[in-house]
């Protein structure tokens, strides 16, 4: 409707329609006709047109009267947007939109036009627009143009919006069914985006949305559980199924979401379409059925499962003698994939890399198998099928109860022998062609459950997470032996005797154990030192050394020993830490002028630093023989201008009083109470000097060995691979701290396997291809043993000791074999003992 006003008749001057017209200033008097029709020409405006518009306006005047509207001359004058809206009514094919810089506005179906120059905006043109008229001229022009706003055009336009509804999906938030409207007049998009509830408009497909994404995915706000208590009930029930899909990894026993949403479907009437609406039928239906929508395994389940049990895929598995918890996960490609165990740190460095090859019971089959498909064709071949072999190999070891006992490798390399007869090698299983879920995943977690790291590589964890692990470890150990001392002096036991714990914790630890109540919370093993009389100055001889007490790291008292004063040393103890049990091995650990006890998670780190403490302690008791030791070892300016290359005098002379005290104190068995220290003492001191004498002198030969080849090497020309070979083995056998790093029994060869040397230079000038010969025969040899050593990170056992030294002994049989060897020696011989070392 037209809602400007008419001017008073023969009173005011009238004003130019228009959105760029601007009407001339009211007059303030009346005017005649005439005198009112040559204002209208001195103003440019047509007389007709002012009386045509009057006519007109009177009508619309008695229109509005007769339908009691009222104008806006009553109430002030119009509005921008209320004239405007006014005008769209007759102009809603004049609309433009202008993209984003562009110069011309998009138009109704499909049209497009330009800003007439001549056209005035109050205001910057703005995105919407609509013109008084479209002009074509060179272009298609707009004149007339006003502002406005897109909403205005839905309350004009409504009934000609074409309006579209895209992507209907489920919206947590809002617990319903929502889809995405967008609408267009004559082309424009008007909006789009807005958000609509689809069940005004699909009642049935909503219904179907919540159930499919809210009901079967799970897809739902936290507090849907709370009001609808079958959610819950649900999930955990799916959960169950899944778990057994993931422990037998097959994916054929839980059902499919569509039977699933039958079961909803067939319970939920048909015009519950969202959130609010099942909650009210829920709540009603449920006082009548308890269980309502609630799930039962069997409709879960498309088969039995049979064999998924608890004892082939236990919840915990037993590692470094604690109960961890393991997972199951059934994802390819996912790093958790298989069996995960989470591993408190303190109990990283105890868990066995036997022990997790053997996984779970439910797994030994797949394992067994995919190892026999590893090995070469021939011994495979005798084991075909392989499926059913694997299947009863496993079912042996089950049923026999040795599941997990020893190494799996070895077990099933004996079973392949015995029952083919053939000889198979541990390098022919082939790891790397196992699927990753075939190894055991170690997830490490610190006390609060936080993950330190994972992977598959118990190794390589151990490398980086070790000496956390150790440190976490001895803390706990530490604070165990602070409270079994505390308890043991509450409650007045003697020394030596076994204490119970009050906090119910399992205990199996002696008094001696609680003596060192903070050496294991943050001592850490240091560089061997050699003990001497130095060490602990101002305690002569006679004086019973004494207990004493420093802080540690952490400010805390730390209980330090001049002398075995700490009642019987056991091999092992063991405590309780919640459920678990955890077993530590207690050793003295060298501190420099005294010895603490520390407890370790590992009983060769514990072995190793525990004979250095031990060798502190005697030393600690004979100070006056080692300062006689230091000043009177024979020969000791001679050995160590040999000795240059490799070191100082004072180290060669802690070397020979190191090993002279290991000779005269530290053989096995070693004492472990006061009683059998204060023998091994009584018998050692005796000795000592007669031992460092034959320490001092065998050194002295071999460091004259040394001292020819050294300068045999520098003057040997025109030898390159034979001084390249020999150089290379003294450097093997030479190192800084030969005297005290060889076993004595070995270090005896020293001068033989030194001479040998020296002859093979003499003697290469004679048959310089036979030399080459012998050293193409030793270099594979030796290649393999390096390799293996770096392999097991400088580890020994018995077998690859033996075949080390037996390479040297080859060494004298091949070069220098008129010194002779103790022993047979020869190629043959030592691939004989690879083998054992690789048994």
């Amino acid at each position: 409707a037209v809602v400007a006003p008419a001017p008073p008749a023969a009173a005011t001057a009238p004003a130019a329609p228009g959105p760029e017209g601007a009407a001339p200033a009211q007059a303030t008097h009346r005017l005649s006709n005439r005198q009112y029709e040559n204002l209208l020409r001195s103003h440019y405006i047509n007389v007709r047109r002012v009386r045509e518009w009057r006519d007109i306006h009177q009508q619309l005047a008695a229109a509005v009267a007769e339908q009691g509207w009222k104008l806006h001359e009553q109430n002030g004058p119009a509005s921008y947007e209320a004239l405007h809206l006014s005008l769209l009514a007759g102009l809603l094919g004049n609309v433009g939109f202008k993209p984003e810089e562009a110069e011309h506005y998009l138009g109704a179906r499909g049209i497009k036009f330009y800003r007439h120059p001549g056209a005035r905006l109050r205001k910057k043109p703005g995105r919407w627009v609509v013109a008084a008229e479209l002009v074509e001229t060179t272009r298609l022009y707009g004149r007339g143009m006003a502002n406005i706003e897109p909403q205005w055009l839905e309350e004009v336009g409504a009934h000609l919006l074409k309006k579209q509804l895209l992507e209907p999906h489920w919206e947590q938030k809002a617990g319903e069914a929502v889809a995405l409207e967008r609408a267009t007049l004559y082309g424009l998009v008007v909006y789009s985006g807005r958000r609509v509830p689809f069940a005004r408009i699909d009642p049935a497909a909503a219904r179907e949305i919540m159930i499919r994404q809210a009901l079967v995915q799970g897809d739902y706000a936290s507090e849907w559980e709370r009001k609808f208590p079958f959610l819950a009930t649900n999930r955990k029930r799916i959960a169950k199924v899944e778990e057994l899909e993931h422990k037998s990894r097959r994916q054929d026993v839980l059902v499919d979401e569509e039977l699933i949403y039958a079961f909803y479907e067939r319970l939920i009437p048909e015009a519950v379409c969202n959130g609010r609406q099942l909650e009210q039928w829920y709540r009603q239906e449920r006082r009548q059925q308890p269980q309502l929508l609630e799930l039962q395994k069997d409709e879960l389940m498309r088969h039995e499962a049979a064999g998924i049990t608890t004892a082939a895929f236990p919840p915990t598995i037993k590692l470094a003698g604690m109960d961890l918890n393991a997972s199951y996960l059934h994802e390819p490609g996912n790093p958790r994939d298989g069996v995960t165990v989470t591993i408190p740190l303190y109990a990283l460095n105890q868990v066995q890399e036997a022990r997790a090859d053997w996984l779970v019971p439910g797994m030994l089959k797949a394992k067994v198998q995919a190892l026999l498909k590893s090995l070469p064709q021939r011994p495979r071949s005798r084991l075909l099928p392989l499926a059913e072999t694997a299947e009863a190999i496993a079912k042996a070891w089950l049923e026999e109860g040795s599941f997990a006992q020893g190494d799996l490798h070895e077990r099933l390399r004996q079973w392949v022998r015995a029952k083919t007869g053939l000889e198979i090698k541990p390098t022919d299983f082939k790891a790397d062609m196992l699927s990753a879920h075939l190894f055991m995943n170690f997830r490490v977690v610190d006390e609060h459950g936080r993950q330190l790291g994972q992977g598959r590589n118990l190794a390589a964890l151990k490398a980086e997470l070790g000496q956390q692990a150790r440190g976490a470890f001895q803390a706990l150990a530490g604070l165990k032996l602070a409270q079994s001392e505390e308890g043991g002096k509450n409650s007045g036991e003697k020394t030596g005797e076994k204490t119970g714990e009050t906090t119910g914790e399992t205990t199996g630890e002696t008094t001696a154990e609680k003596t060192g109540k903070d050496a294991g919370k943050n001592a850490r093993p240091t560089a061997a030192a050699t003990p001497t009389a130095a060490s602990g100055a101002g305690q002569g001889k006679g004086q019973t050394p004494a207990a004493q007490s420093e802080p540690n790291a952490l400010g805390e008292p730390e209980q330090r020993h001049t002398s075995w004063d700490f009642g019987e040393l056991p091999e092992i103890m063991e405590w309780g830490k919640g459920s678990r049990k955890l077993i530590g091995f207690p050793a003295l650990v060298d501190q420099g002028d005294a010895v603490t006890i520390e407890v370790f998670d590992e009983p060769e780190a514990a072995a190793q630093v525990h004979r250095q403490g031990l060798a502190r302690l005697f030393a600690l008791h004979i100070k006056d023989a080692l300062k006689y030791l230091e000043k009177n070892i024979p020969e000791l300016q001679k050995m160590a201008v040999a000795y240059m290359p490799l070191g100082t005098l004072e180290e060669l002379r802690a070397q020979i009083i190191a090993v002279a005290l290991e000779l005269a104190f530290l053989q096995e068995p070693l004492p472990i109470n006061a009683e059998q220290f204060e023998q091994r003492l009584k018998d050692g001191r005796p000795r000592l000097s007669l031992l460092a004498q034959e320490v001092a002198r065998l050194a002295g030969q071999i460091l004259a060995e040394y001292a020819q080849i050294v300068r045999k090497l520098k003057d040997m020309k025109g030898a390159e691979q034979a001084v390249a070979d020999v150089r290379q083995q003294l450097e093997r056998l030479m190192g800084k701290r030969f005297v005290q790093a060889t076993p004595q029994a070995q270090l005896k060869h020293y001068p033989r396997y030194l001479k040998a040397m020296l002859m093979r230079l003499d003697k290469y000038r004679e048959d310089p291809a036979r030399d080459q010969a012998r050293q193409g025969e030793i270099a594979p040899l030796e290649a393999r043993y390096w390799k293996l050593l770096a392999q097991r990170k400088g580890q020994q056992d018995a077998a690859l000791q033996d075949y080390r030294w037996l390479l040297e002994e080859l060494r004298v049989s091949f070069f220098a074999q008129q010194l002779r060897t103790p022993q047979p020696v020869s190629v043959k011989r030592l691939e004989k003992v690879w083998a054992q070392v690789l048994a």
